[in-house]
């Protein structure tokens, strides 16, 4: 098992923000975290990325204790992210941007094979013709694709997506999902993304989820499976998904 997360609580003042959360995310595995705001899905992927540490429980990565290590020691060993909100260093370059994922993350590359790194996952994500603009003159959509291509130059094992398909047509999205099942299965890496309402960008990419309500996990399972119970659709969904449904989308609490 790549990742176990094994009953992990975060509370802020007397905000319990996670609640005693479990689960398991195997190598190459595509997995969804979903549920509303305030769920509590991005304070639990802070605590996989090391940005918080939880105040009870344990995180398991590759057989190796990670709960307490700091964040900057956790991309080395193949945990990269995403942020629902980029922030780039505005004045370098997209390659250079991309190429400090290549530095600092798994592949610890020199500048020069971070470069070619960078300029590889560019393409991919298909920023060529930008590669050589400022970061900040980017556009928002193009921003969450330097970041994608930044968080795989890391060469992780672990990937976690914040939001990352958020604001993005069906076109694009379709080009996003697409694209992760080809890294995911090219280079073995498990992908996990977290959405607040995008359930046909779900559907479409995971094989399984896990719906968050409150804090606490409410359900896991295969995808398709999951979004149609009745407890999700009563508290999250308030409708049942069709698989793949363009549009098909649960409303905002």
């Amino acid at each position: 098992m790549l990742l176990k997360v094994e009953d992990v609580t975060k509370r802020f003042g007397g905000l319990v923000a996670v609640d005693s959360v479990s689960f398991e995310i195997k190598e190459g595995e595509a997995f969804g975290i979903v549920g509303p705001n305030g769920s509590g899905k991005t304070t639990l992927y802070n605590m996989i990325s090391g940005v918080y540490q939880p105040d009870s429980g344990r995180i398991i990565f590759d057989g190796r204790d990670i709960t307490d290590l700091p964040a900057h020691a956790r991309a080395p060993l193949g945990i990269g992210r995403t942020f629902q909100i980029p922030r780039p260093f505005p004045s370098a370059t997209v390659r250079e941007n991309v190429a400090v994922g290549a530095m600092f993350g798994r592949a610890q590359a020199d500048v020069k094979e971070a470069m070619e790194i960078s300029d590889y996952y560019i393409e991919l994500v298909g920023l060529s013709e930008q590669a050589n603009k400022a970061a900040g003159t980017l556009t928002p959509l193009e921003k969450r694709l330097m970041e994608l291509a930044r968080a795989l130059a890391m060469k992780p094992r672990l990937l976690l997506l914040d939001e990352v398909m958020a604001g993005m047509n069906p076109k694009d999205i379709g080009n996003i999902i697409e694209l992760l099942q080809k890294v995911r299965q090219e280079e073995k890496i498990a992908v996990v993304a977290m959405v607040e309402h995008l359930m046909h960008a779900i559907t479409k990419f995971a094989e399984r989820v896990m719906v968050m309500h409150q804090g606490r996990k409410l359900l896991e399972g295969p995808t398709m499976e999951v979004l149609n119970d009745e407890r999700v659709i009563e508290v999250y969904l308030g409708k049942k998904i069709r698989e793949g449904a363009e549009g098909a989308e649960g409303h905002r609490t």
